[in-house]
């Protein structure tokens, strides 16, 4: 039963099939690998917090942490019941859990909508529990809102975005925009992963398709 219960990874298996977990947050290193500002909040005042799920999390993170106006990132879990949950775990589907980006942004540099369109135009999000070569629920595509006005822009721009990929014969997206849930820190070693492996893994492609 276990075994066919941790294979069915493109599944949302549900709570009563899910881990327990733990009470304890996960050990995390202190500071960004590439601009040595705090992962954790507090977070300079007025700033603003977005959370995307888009496939590997390592990719994911370069691409927000390399835009102008972003403060800093950190790759973590969201969107699953288990608590604290650990990357095997993850791995294993059966903690419901994403991996996701949280992006802390000055809003008077970039704007939330800017960053939709590297969320949208970053990745695949036609493609339901997998992103390219790497299948599992922990994969989907998701856009986490942290308020009203983020939920207002992720639905217009889902639906502008899903027009375009129809005109070029592309399937429809499988996107999840939901309320943000909440975020485990990944442990350390996948922070900013690939700013400490330059040449590792990166997981990511769009579809080359542009919306507006």
């Amino acid at each position: 039963m276990f075994y066919s219960i941790a294979n069915r990874k493109t599944e949302m298996l549900g709570k009563a099939n899910g881990l327990s977990g733990r009470n304890q947050a996960m050990p995390v290193t202190e500071l960004h690998f590439i601009n040595g500002r705090p992962l954790k909040a507090p977070y300079p005042q007025y700033y603003q917090q977005a959370m995307f799920g888009m496939g590997c999390f390592w990719g994911a993170e370069r691409l927000f942490w390399e835009i102008p106006g972003v403060y800093v990132t950190a790759v973590g879990y969201a969107a699953g019941y288990t608590p604290n949950p650990t990357y095997e775990e993850v791995c294993s589907g059966r903690t419901g859990h994403n991996e996701v980006v949280l992006v802390i942004y000055n809003p008077k540099t970039v704007l939330y909508r800017d960053l939709l369109t590297v969320f949208w135009e970053g990745h695949d999000p036609t493609q339901g529990m997998r992103q390219g070569n790497d299948v599992g629920s922990q994969y989907r595509s998701g856009v986490y809102c942290l308020d009203q006005e983020q939920q207002k822009l992720a639905n217009t721009s889902c639906l502008a975005y899903g027009k375009s990929l129809e005109a070029a014969g592309f399937g429809r997206i499988t996107t999840e925009i939901l309320d943000a849930p909440t975020f485990y820190f990944a442990e350390t070693y996948h922070q900013q992963y690939l700013g400490r492996n330059p040449s590792g893994y990166c997981g990511l492609g769009g579809v080359g398709v542009s919306y507006s």
